[in-house]
């Protein structure tokens, strides 16, 4: 373990560099050895001086890595994996997994004593006024199936909630068996499939994964919120966050709404997208491609999925950033230089951030991240990468209303999220696989046009705040929920526009098919019946996603689908299924051969886009200019449009007396843009970077694959 006085040294060094706040981790085993002892004196040491630095501190909980002396008085209080045995591992330290799964908090018993434990750290470190929040779980979830090999939990207290929850949810057993085409007798006979690889998209997997993945982690998140604000006598901000959002799923929305906000962690540099990705298709993977794909995938879309997932009003956190290589095991990667620096953290700040921490101020000395990660290496005082992110923290300092307040401004249009939805794709392989990847891929779509983008799950909106939206997208709908299926429609009715990707609405959220193959609601919205589903075939002969033919007829060829009407003269690609319609009042916009594979439609105020394949794709995968002019195009028939005319992709953070222009270059040459400064009297790079001014504008100039930030002001 560092000794103090290096950890000083370093504190010291952080504040010289522009830093004003720094993360200490706490470890439950650490610091109650033996039942009823505490030692919270490391942490008064360095949170005293840190005040003497004038520092905040950012004091982050690791419940999960529980003392031994637990276990034994609790024997029972083990998570029980699928196969019905007890979880045995205890973390001795904090990696791998940072102690993950941990006990389980359904336990009375377990639970009793991590509050008994929180309300002692928080009594003692409490009263240091620098101490300016709380993180309850460094990177929620249990991870169970990657560090232990099977899942969590079904022990006897987690069953018992659960079939309390199913309770609560349905009322009685006979509404129950109706919904879930069931006949059980008993609350008693419900239970999870403990079959290994028997899960299937039905009722009661789909409730199970439901309640693990939402109700049960959110309990023990608002346990410990609900500690730390019953102890604190400042009652500071609570938060947690997450290792990155699960794409497809609200659970994040779930999670912001039990403590002040969500936070999420970011590490760009460990991976250049996804195996079916366009830029993993040529190897070695090449610099530029990769590099736009970081700052695209791990923080543009990680920050806008984070920023969306928490309540109007409150922060995003980036609780841990990439500060150094990634090191896992023997694998050393790159070495983040100065201007991956600048360009990670300004995007994160034009997709809403309102705080960077860095993992960690010095390189790792734990087994298996051995010498990562740190803005520092494991000697020395200096790094570039140090270097910059301290000149670019203290220019953020200088704006702490406009950029590290929630100033990012809702969006014109929003991918659709459904937990209901991402529950049953994640059971009906492979559609967990395509459901996140066409939602990744429409973003990406959007990013490249310069269209700023939320994420929306319309049962935390109310219906005035779904209204504010010109467009939504609703990608791989498989199984839309009832209240989806209502909200969307009243949205349509008074004005909205919807654009969707094929197969919408097939099945009901607890695996059940309509007849007919679409949601009888989404008939009538969208004015047509489906006709046919079959699968494409990828262009050029490659096999990323396609499914082994089983016989002969499955697949058509590669094909796209041809515009008609207000899409004349235009085409896009079809990806996995092309679906065909038969018209119920909707008018074609696309076609194949002599089948129509689009429908549009007016109801009400409103109109629905239906495409016949998954467009999502698109963005990622066998890219293709014609089929994202056509998207785009469609967007501004939506009354969607790019932020900014040009090259430059522009993000924005805005209150009454200044904006944060953040413009990206995301091509591979220097791109320079006349900006027009509209009734905004200053203007100024965040950085210090020189401009030209000319009247009302400014002449820009952006580096390759470089971000600028413009503050403009009255």
């Amino acid at each position: 373990m560092p000794a103090m006085a290096e950890l000083k040294n370093d504190m010291a060094l952080l504040k010289r560099k522009g830093f004003n706040l720094i993360k200490l981790q706490e470890h439950w085993m650490l610091d109650e050895p033996a039942e009823g002892r505490y030692d919270f004196s490391r942490y008064e040491e360095l949170i005293a001086e840190a005040a003497r630095l004038d520092l905040g501190v950012y004091l982050g909980l690791t419940c999960e890595q529980a003392p031994a002396w637990l276990y034994r008085k609790h024997p029972d209080c083990r998570m029980v994996g699928r196969n019905g045995l007890p979880i045995a591992y205890e973390a001795p330290n904090t990696l791998p997994g940072d102690g993950k799964p941990g006990p389980c908090f359904d336990h009375p018993g377990a639970r009793t004593d991590m509050v008994r434990f929180i309300h002692a750290l928080v009594a003692c470190l409490g009263r240091f006024e620098n101490l300016v929040i709380w993180n309850t779980w460094q990177e929620i979830g249990y991870w169970a199936e990657g560090l232990v090999g099977d899942s969590v939990c079904f022990c006897p207290h987690t069953l018992a909630a659960y079939r309390d929850w199913l309770k609560q949810t349905h009322g009685d057993l006979d509404a129950l068996n109706r919904t879930w085409n069931t006949r059980y007798a008993e609350w008693i006979d419900i239970l999870p499939n403990r079959a290994p690889g028997g899960v299937q998209p039905c009722g009661p997997d789909i409730s199970w994964k439901y309640f693990m993945d939402n109700i049960q982690i959110g309990r023990v998140l608002k346990v410990r919120a609900d500690a730390i604000r019953a102890a604190d006598p400042l009652k500071r901000p609570v938060f947690a966050h997450k290792g990155g959002p699960v794409i497809g799923s609200s659970q994040d929305w779930t999670y912001a709404r039990q403590q002040d906000f969500l936070g999420s962690s970011c590490y760009p540099a460990w991976g250049s997208g996804q195996p079916w990705d366009d830029v993993q298709q040529k190897k070695p993977i090449g610099q530029w491609d990769a590099l736009r794909t970081e700052v695209w995938s791990t923080v543009a879309l990680q920050y806008d999925y984070i920023r969306s997932a928490n309540p109007p009003g409150v922060s995003s956190w980036a609780a841990e950033f990439q500060g150094g290589p990634v090191s896992v095991g023997f694998h050393k990667g790159r070495i983040p230089q100065p201007d991956d620096i600048r360009r990670w953290m300004l995007t994160a700040i034009g997709s809403g951030v309102s705080a960077i921490s860095f993992w960690n101020t010095r390189a790792e000395i734990m087994p298996r991240e051995t010498n990562g990660f740190g803005l520092l290496d494991s000697v020395g005082d200096s790094t570039a990468r140090l270097d910059e992110a301290g000149r670019i923290g203290t220019a953020l300092h200088r704006f702490p209303e406009l950029l590290g307040q929630p100033t990012r401004p809702r969006a014109r249009v929003a991918l659709l999220i459904d937990e209901d939805n991402f529950q049953f794709c994640s059971l009906y392989s492979p559609g967990g696989e395509h459901q996140a990847y066409s939602i990744r891929g429409w973003h990406r779509i959007l990013w490249d046009a310069g269209i700023p983008v939320d994420f929306i799950d319309p049962r935390f909106m109310s219906a005035a705040e779904l209204n504010h939206y010109a467009a939504i997208i609703l990608p791989f709908l498989l199984a839309p929920s009832e209240n989806t299926v209502t909200a969307l429609s009243a949205y349509v009715t008074q004005g909205g526009h919807l654009i969707s990707d094929a197969a919408t609405g097939r099945n009901s959220p607890v695996g059940v098919c309509f007849r007919g193959e679409m949601h009888p609601a989404w008939s009538q919205l969208f004015g047509c019946i489906p006709e046919d589903l079959t699968l494409v075939r990828e262009p050029d002969g490659q096999s990323r996603w396609s499914f082994p033919e089983r016989t002969w007829g499955e697949y058509r060829e590669a094909c796209f689908l041809e515009g008609l009407g207000p899409c004349a003269e235009q085409k896009i690609r079809a990806n996995l299924y092309v679906q065909t319609f038969q018209l119920k009042g909707g008018t074609p916009f696309l076609k194949i051969k002599d089948q129509i594979a689009g429908v549009t439609h007016q109801t009400g105020k409103g109109t629905t886009w239906l495409l016949g394949t998954f467009a999502g794709h698109n963005g990622t995968a066998h890219c293709d200019p014609a089929s994202r002019r056509l998207l785009v195009q469609l967007l501004a028939r939506c009354e969607v449009r790019p932020e900014h005319a040009g090259a430059l992709l522009l993000q924005k953070r805005v209150t009454p007396q200044a904006e944060a222009w953040c413009f990206t270059n995301p091509t591979a040459v220097p791109v320079e843009e006349t900006v027009d400064l509209k009734a905004w009297k200053q203007v100024e790079d965040l950085i210090g970077e020189p401009i030209q001014r000319k009247g009302q504008t400014v002449v820009l100039r952006v580096a390759p694959l470089d971000v600028r930030v413009l503050i403009v002001s009255t």
